[in-house]
């Protein structure tokens, strides 16, 4: 059974500000079912984008836990920004999360695959 994306993002909101870093919800879609979008921050000032992975990427198994890869990586906020409001315009139940999180608790509460 899937987690509703409500229940999933509250959950990587909590699970980083437990391990000492920062999570902000920039925009609330769906509840039940919304597609998430993750904005990370580093502390270099670099930004990463990561969007729901293609379906492909989970082969044939239905995919138990959402799975994201890396859309861009920039260190200009508004090239970000664009390419949310465009995936904004196409799916209106999007959800954005921010997140400040090193790489391994990054890897932990995000599980990511290549494109």
């Amino acid at each position: 059974m899937r987690l509703t994306t409500d229940f999933w993002v509250s959950a990587v909101t909590r699970r980083a500000f437990a391990a000492g870093g920062f999570a902000a919800i920039l925009r609330k879609g769906a509840e039940a079912a919304g597609a998430v979008m993750i904005m990370r921050r580093t502390k270099l000032g670099e930004i990463a984008l990561y969007a729901p992975a293609p379906q492909s990427s989970y082969g044939d198994a239905r995919p138990e836990e959402r799975l994201f890869v890396e859309l861009s990586r920039s260190l200009d906020l508004s090239e970000i920004e664009a390419k949310i409001e465009r995936e904004a315009r196409f799916d209106p139940d999007i959800w954005v999360v921010e997140l400040e999180v090193d790489e391994v608790l990054f890897a932990e509460i995000v599980p990511t695959t290549m494109p």
